[in-house]
């Protein structure tokens, strides 16, 4: 009997962007989806009864901790870190056990169960994971062992993550370049654009051609207007700047009997986590619970406020919400509370746009927090379909990331993806803080 010609690797490796990018705009999508249902189904169950929260809270962050722990261990997390961590990754068996089906399923669910419980969470940063598990998992399938190959399909699935999760193709590849990767590879690169595209003309043809915060026509002439860029480029930088600070912090365990009792009561922790996001919820009409999507929609749009302190109590919600150990990612939250700080910052700049002064708060705080100034201009750029704004965004950004550098040094996913990497493979973080330092900064 012959035997079947063995399929080409390079008609293995297309197969595998093929696939992937399809599937990853597939999931993208359903996750999504599914995100807004629960939200939705969570502000029906409590707009009579308000209350409800102080029970499904922390039953729901505990419910998620434990799962994490015991059904799902290493999904916790934005994703990002861990997406970070397998690219330094010379352990083959580490990387498929941070990238695998189970923890791509695992992050979807308690994401959402997250979601429904109200916490301050995002999707973005778990999609990038889920993306850069489900090319991984394909390249396994087909036999795809090369390490720079398996690195290109990471990065591909990273970057097709993030794109389909804001529709913003363009931001998905400065992304992989300037965040996960810190350099361009000829290599990879095609493998990057290629799952892009096909991620993208996915969502296109599954739910149309739109922009993540709609159309704005917002400018910023030139002249006083732009006293803007500098304000929102600094109250945007120390606000992001302490939060990551603070997350890096915590990521270290905090320090006394708290630390202690963090550490070995992990389900309690979360329990007087959900309680306090319960009562922030509470405390602002529900304003802090989910995404933070629909806010920072609205005051893109002009056409509803929070309050002056939405993007404080928004800011600690997200910070309780990270340290109760649930997945859940920190960039739609960013926005939101990016987009609180600007409307503050108009009311007290009437020479500029309100408009406007809302994207550069955004941009300025989002670019603070993850310490990517490209990621962050383009990003809020394709989300809002505005080009006329791309030099004021740009500006923010680099303000905001200048003094985001003065209040935390270390690049938030960097540390987060280098302590990552001393639980999960013992002897990397050597090479990674010497080979590597520059490039997680």
């Amino acid at each position: 009997m012959r035997r079947m010609p063995a399929v080409p690797s390079f008609l293995r490796r297309r197969v595998v962007w093929w696939l992937g990018a399809l599937s990853i705009g597939l999931v993208a999508i359903g996750f999504a989806a599914a995100g807004d249902r629960v939200g939705a189904l969570r502000n029906a169950l409590i707009a009579p009864r308000p209350w409800l929260m102080l029970l499904i809270a922390p039953a729901g962050l505990a419910l998620s901790v434990f799962l994490a722990r015991t059904v799902f261990p290493g999904a916790q997390g934005s994703g990002i870190p861990q997406t970070i961590a397998a690219l330094q990754m010379h352990s083959d068996r580490a990387v498929d056990r941070v990238l695998s089906l189970r923890i791509a399923i695992g992050k979807i669910l308690l994401t959402i169960l997250g979601l429904f419980a109200g916490a301050s969470i995002g999707r973005e940063g778990p999609t990038v994971q889920i993306g850069a598990a489900l090319m991984h998992t394909l390249g396994r399938w087909l036999g795809l062992a090369d390490v720079s190959v398996r690195r290109g399909l990471i990065l591909a699935g990273g970057a097709a993550g993030i794109s389909a999760a804001f529709n913003t193709p363009l931001g998905g590849i400065v992304f992989a370049i300037e965040e996960l990767s810190h350099s361009f590879e000829v290599r990879t690169s095609g493998t990057m654009l290629t799952a892009v595209i096909l991620s993208g003309v996915t969502s296109l043809a599954l739910v149309g051609n739109y922009t993540y915060f709609g159309h704005t026509t917002a400018t910023l002439p030139i002249g006083i207007g732009w006293a803007a860029v500098l304000v929102c480029g600094l109250g945007g930088g120390l606000a992001g700047g302490l939060f990551s600070a603070m997350l890096v912090r915590a990521s270290r365990g905090l320090p006394g009997a708290f630390g202690r009792f963090v550490r070995d009561r992990p389900i309690l922790f979360a329990v007087l986590c959900g309680l306090l996001l319960a009562l922030i919820g509470i405390w602002t009409d529900g304003a802090t619970y989910g995404t933070g999507y629909a806010q920072a929609r609205h005051m893109v749009d002009g056409d509803e406020q929070f309050g002056r302190l939405f993007p404080l109590w928004k800011f600690l919600a997200s910070l309780v919400s990270y340290c109760s150990g649930i997945p859940g990612g920190i960039f739609a939250p960013s926005l939101a509370i990016g987009a609180g700080i600007g409307g503050d910052i108009a009311v007290l700049l009437p020479h500029s746009p309100a408009g406007a002064v809302v994207l550069l708060g955004m941009v300025g705080y989002f670019a603070a927090v993850v310490q990517a100034p490209l990621t962050a201009t383009v990003i809020v750029m394709e989300m809002t379909d505005n080009q006329e704004l791309t030099l004021p965004l740009m500006a923010t950004a680099f303000v905001a990331y200048g003094v985001s550098r003065l209040i935390s040094p270390r690049a938030l996913y960097g540390a987060l993806a280098q302590r990552f990497l001393e639980a999960n493979e013992p002897g990397t973080t050597t090479r990674v803080s010497t080979a590597t330092e520059a490039e997680l900064r």
